[in-house]
């Protein structure tokens, strides 16, 4: 059984997470096997569009934390490998079809998509207030959400895939019996277009995303460092164990009060 199956008919490969019995979590061989889909989609003279989904209850449970507590190092390392998905050098639309659980690096996996369908019921969450020592400050930046919404996002409250609809963040919301069949009728809309048009409307909607000013990312990564180190760890760790973490918080108490500002 392969840990991402693929499926290509009329123009649309489907590339699917299939490692259930972790959540589709992002470990070093889901990473690989993922970016290799990708390239073959990016290659392929045949294929023009994209359907990502997860298999089980989750599209993906992000970070395999079991594996950084075994490597010894935290986050998703940045192993070279050539992903054009999450390089953003994809020309190509990807639909994301989210089936269930999407946190953390697998709300990014949705959140890099074109387009997106969730079945009723899926539950999403920004995680790095979880696991860093600052929240997802970008996200609800990038999905133009309010700032009220926004500000829930970081502190890594979750989201209903019913919620979301609601406030445009996913295109559709279906039946989870109706999440493919309505990914691949979009799909199929796509390539109805000439596909110049299809090309060049893709382009610009994506140079139309917001974009975080290059002051406020210099704040994030002073920010990103402030507090202890160790804290990453043992969040990562209590999630491992099942229980409630035990946070140090600052290696100098006096920190608190030397929280960079802009």
């Amino acid at each position: 059984m392969a840990i991402v199956e693929t499926e290509e008919r009329d123009g649309v490969m489907v590339i699917r997470m299939n490692r259930p019995e972790r959540m589709n979590a992002l470990g070093t061989e889901l990473r690989t096997a993922l970016a290799a889909a990708w390239r073959d989609f990016r290659d392929s003279a045949d294929l023009e569009v994209a359907i990502f989904t997860g298999t089980g209850r989750a599209f993906c449970a992000g970070e395999d934390m079991k594996e950084s507590l075994e490597r010894g190092s935290v986050g998703i390392p940045a192993d070279g490998l050539e992903d054009p998905y999450n390089d953003g050098t994809l020309d190509k639309p990807v639909i994301v079809a989210v089936n269930g659980f999407a946190m953390g690096g697998g709300f990014m996996l949705v959140e890099r998509g074109d387009l997106r369908v969730a079945a009723r019921g899926a539950v999403f969450e920004v995680s790095e207030a979880k696991r860093w020592l600052l929240g997802g400050y970008q996200h609800g930046h990038f999905a133009a959400m309010p700032h009220a919404v926004a500000t829930e996002m970081a502190f890594a409250y979750r989201f209903t895939a019913e919620r979301f609809h609601e406030l445009g963040f996913v295109n559709r919301l279906v039946d989870a019996d109706e999440l493919l069949p309505t990914a691949h009728e979009m799909a199929q809309h796509l390539l109805t277009l000439p596909p110049a048009s299809r090309v060049n409307t893709l382009t610009m909607m994506r140079a139309m995303r917001p974009r975080v000013p290059k002051e406020l990312e210099d704040l994030a990564e002073r920010l990103r460092n402030h507090g202890a180190l160790s804290d990453l760890t043992e969040s990562r760790r209590a999630f491992a164990e099942k229980r409630k973490p035990e946070f140090k918080g600052w290696d100098d108490a006096g920190d608190r009060g030397r929280t960079p500002r802009p």
